[in-house]
């Protein structure tokens, strides 16, 4: 089930899994993935894309076996908050992911993610290779901290009322 807005998407959640962001490409996939807790958001790997069924296989292959309970998508907006070409093929994934299981999946925006995670591995000062090797999931750690951050929000809010 695609969810549009993430409180509806946070309902869905089966307690005690983890979360995967993702981060996509055109010819890559960065994969991040949560703690049970949904706390805290570790870049996990870089798939280098091939084919839609071959990238996806791999995709739920770590979600067998990291108990993943919902997949984040970044969403890559313009800046001026648009949906251009780039979220059409996002939103495709998503619905042709979707077709494969039975997992809740939902949107964050990722506008500066990528710029986030440069600037955070140029101050570790990572090597121009290095940064070139881990970019794309140091990003999808980005989008996916971003969504459990609002995921604690939204359950903060809930327990207060």
């Amino acid at each position: 089930m695609i969810y549009e807005d993430i409180a509806d998407f946070e309902a869905s959640l089966t307690p005690m899994h983890a979360l995967i962001g993702l981060d996509l490409g055109e010819k890559t996939i960065g994969v991040a993935v949560s703690d049970s807790f949904l706390s805290i958001a570790t870049p996990l790997e870089t798939i280098r894309r091939k084919k839609f069924g071959i990238d996806a296989a791999r995709l739920w292959e770590i979600i067998a076996a990291r108990r993943i309970g919902g997949v984040i998508l970044g969403l890559p907006r313009n800046m001026d908050g648009s949906e251009g070409a780039r979220c059409q093929s996002t939103r495709a994934f998503a619905r042709n992911f979707d077709r494969l299981g039975t997992i809740p999946i939902s949107y964050w925006d990722e506008r500066l993610s990528t710029v986030a995670a440069e600037r955070a591995l140029l101050e570790a000062d990572t090597s121009r290779k290095r940064r070139a090797e881990v970019i794309d999931h140091v990003a999808a750690g980005y989008i996916l901290q971003g969504a459990l951050d609002r995921v604690r929000f939204i359950r903060a809010k809930a327990g207060a009322e």
